[in-house]
């Protein structure tokens, strides 16, 4: 793609859409203001090497109108000293030279046009490559805020989650202090059915020793 095709389409684009489209705005970004540094270098070298050549074609022209004076002043000394034969050789030369000077005076303004069109394009692309780098600005500064945010998200989640642990952990030590709790109520004690056989075993021994009581008795009774 030449430099004025490239320009053209530089100065034509629509960065806003372009960014719109982009899948990643931030590196097509880039991207634009590369191509509009290498751009612009390359018109700023082109406007140089044209004004350098302006400035070698007016020597030219100083040059040529020099020399049109000059063999306008030999024509007039050849007339005065009645030298006609070289009068006219002298005006064909000026001629010659002021033909000369005519090229070069449009070679000249249509370079002078060149230069200021390459000034107008230069400073065309200078500020679409400010605001490029504006729009760069901001998308980073946009990239920074949305890691900013997603870190803060992340730190929120992760907190909450650590909070949700701790309050599981703390409901578990709760339930197991209840259990703790009910477990000294009954500590001691002993099931229904098993003090149920005790409860027999003990009427059994009281059985057995009433018995032994009534035999003493009856003995006693007895022995009177």
């Amino acid at each position: 793609m030449g430099i004025f095709t490239r320009f053209r389409d530089i100065v034509s684009s629509n960065i806003n859409a372009m960014l719109d489209r982009a899948e990643d705005p931030e590196k097509l970004i880039s991207l634009m203001i590369r191509e509009m540094e290498d751009t612009l270098v390359e018109i700023k070298a082109s406007c140089a090497g044209v004004m350098a050549s302006k400035k070698k074609l007016q020597r030219q022209m100083s040059g040529v109108q020099a020399q049109e004076g000059n063999w306008e002043q030999k024509a007039r000394l050849a007339v005065a000293k009645g030298r006609d034969d070289l009068a006219r050789e002298a005006l064909i030369e000026k001629r010659r030279y002021a033909e000369r000077a005519v090229s070069l005076k449009q070679e000249f303004l249509e370079m002078n046009g060149l230069v200021e069109q390459y000034q107008e394009d230069i400073r065309q692309l200078e500020e679409k490559l400010r605001s490029a780098r504006e729009k760069q600005r901001a998308l980073i500064q946009r990239h920074i805020h949305a890691n900013k945010k997603r870190r803060a998200q992340e730190e929120i989640r992760r907190v909450e989650s650590a909070e949700a642990v701790i309050r599981f952990e703390e409901f578990e030590n709760r339930i197991e202090r209840m259990e703790a709790e009910a477990d000294l109520v009954n500590y001691g004690r002993k099931p229904a059915l098993e003090l149920e056989f005790e409860e027999l075993m003990v009427d059994d021994e009281i059985e057995k020793e009433l018995q032994i009581l009534k035999s003493a008795v009856k003995e006693e009774v007895r022995a009177e």
